[in-house]
């Protein structure tokens, strides 16, 4: 019989931001990294760096710029309600209001050529106002 071996010390930045959900898939993880939209205390970091407890985080979501500060590192996958032992989230609240209004704006955004909002449109509207 095995003993489970113990959660490792570092990780692979992808497979920790797979890990603790930022990202669906690891190779989404990978391709963010890549492009860019990826540091890991302020300096661009590439999917295969390692990443250990205390470092802090930044993700580029569009013009939401998510920050997470690095407390464990898993062994594998966690659930969504483990998440929170294992990185802390420092996001400003601002950035968060910047995603609430982007929604909105794209809920009225209407594509050109499809004439007036209709009644049940206009309905919609009026109730997300409200």
């Amino acid at each position: 019989m095995q003993t489970p071996s113990p959660a490792p010390a570092a990780h692979r930045l992808d497979k920790w931001l797979w890990a603790v959900r930022i990202f669906r898939t690891r190779s989404l993880a990978s391709d963010a990294c890549r492009a860019g939209s990826v540091t890991v205390n302020d300096l661009p970091a590439k999917p295969a760096r390692d990443v250990r407890a205390g470092e802090v985080v930044a993700v580029r979501f569009g013009l939401m710029v998510r920050t997470l500060r690095v407390v464990a590192v898993p062994r594998s996958r966690v659930g969504a309600k483990g998440v929170a032992e294992f990185c802390t989230d420092l996001t400003p609240p601002e950035e968060w209001e910047k995603a609430r209004e982007r929604s909105v704006q794209q809920t009225l955004l209407r594509e050109k050529g499809t004439g007036r909002p209709t009644k049940r449109d206009r309905r919609l509207l009026d109730r997300l106002f409200d």
